[in-house]
């Protein structure tokens, strides 16, 4: 099978990481007789200092006629005095636009190898596997009116507008359904209807919908709440679905329930059009270069892309594999090294994934050899 995937490195370490889940895509079009094209475009503080905005165009019609995009992570402190047009996350924000990316997935998955490096208890943890459907498309960070002005009395006001259509919370709650279909049949919709007029038609959606889904088990919880339930009893969730500010915010706390950020991958699917997948962690600036910075959760991203674009789903589970045998073996950067012991350099990660993926092809074409 032959895809084409544009690769946006951005910033920071995500030329590192992304380079990383390059190397196990060619790994896996080896092992499995497929054909990975890259074309690469700029984005963020890049696409800024060498063609003076943060989403070229050239880099859309890149985008556009790929099969998928892979994005590394994008800002710095290097722009941070920019005007807001001129900030590299406004591009992240314009590409989403630009390829209608409504519904950002997010698996939480703890490894059994990595229990003991997490803030919380083993027995907590143990046996967390959840998803996160955060809408990405509305809300806060596109709704208009928004920005600075001052009033008749001469005091300097701002003002961000949450703005949704009903349409776009049915197609992401909707979502939300056909993953829990496919899980433990459970959606939990979280909101902050006692106090947000746009929370209250969200709940009303959601109850609508579940409707349509009389074996899937729809529950309320305020935003509130939901960010204690993921420290007290994460194994209760199966798919959270939520706004797009409230995601972002439980998405990075849920990350902590791994032990790191770069652990967590993510999916921004597209409703007509190819569909994008990057690491939820940040450029991390002040280690770029270093490489030590943790690929794993750009090559899971990749992993993802193989599943929910391509169809991939042995390849994609030969990624998993690779990995948790990686991480159980004791091979880890500094993020999620055990106190004590010494870390591995990003690159050597890399190298020991796609050792293991080679090895995991070898053990199968002999297996299949006696079948």
């Amino acid at each position: 099978m032959k895809k084409n995937i544009a690769v946006l490195r951005g910033d920071g370490v995500g030329k590192e990481v992304s380079k990383g889940a390059i190397e196990v895509l060619k790994t896996i079009g080896q092992q499995f007789g497929h054909e990975f094209h890259f074309q690469y475009g700029l984005i963020g503080g890049e696409a800024i200092d060498t063609e003076g905005t943060p989403l070229p165009q050239e880099t859309v019609d890149v985008c556009k006629q790929s099969d998928a995009v892979l994005l590394g992570a994008v800002g710095g402190p290097k722009w941070d005095q920019n005007p807001a047009y001129l900030r590299p996350e406004k591009g992240l924000l314009q590409i989403r636009k630009a390829l209608n990316l409504f519904a950002n997935i997010r698996p939480v998955t703890t490894y059994n190898a990595l229990t003991d490096i997490s803030p919380l208890k083993q027995d907590i943890i143990e046996g967390v596997d959840f998803v996160i459907v955060r809408e990405l498309t509305g809300g806060l960070y596109f709704g208009k009116p928004s920005g600075r002005s001052v009033d008749e009395n001469g005091e300097e006001t701002v003002v961000d507008t949450l703005q949704y259509k009903r349409s776009e919370m049915e197609r992401i709650i909707y979502k939300a359904f056909e993953m829990a279909q496919t899980r433990r049949k459970k959606v939990t919709s979280v909101d902050k209807a006692n106090v947000l007029e746009s929370s209250r038609m969200w709940r009303e959606v959601a109850e609508g919908i579940s409707k349509e889904f009389p074996e899937v088990e729809l529950e309320h919880m305020l935003v509130d709440n939901a960010a204690m339930q993921l420290i007290r009893y994460p194994k209760q969730f199966d798919v959270v679905v939520t706004e797009n500010m409230f995601g972002d915010i439980l998405s990075d706390e849920a990350s902590m329930l791994t032990g790191s950020m770069g652990m967590l991958p993510s999916a921004s699917l597209s409703s007509d059009g190819p569909s994008l997948y990057e690491p939820i962690h940040g450029s991390a600036p002040d280690i770029a270069g270093k490489n030590i910075a943790n690929p794993i959760a750009t090559i899971l991203s990749a992993a993802m892309m193989l599943r929910l674009s391509f169809g991939m789903e042995k390849e994609a589970k030969a990624i998993e594999r690779a990995v948790d045998q990686v991480i159980s073996a004791g091979h880890r950067t500094a993020d999620i090294q055990r106190a004590g012991k010494s870390p591995v350099q990003t690159t050597e990660i890399i190298d020991q994934i796609k050792a293991a993926l080679i090895e995991d092809g070898a053990i199968s074409s002999i297996m299949s050899a006696y079948a």
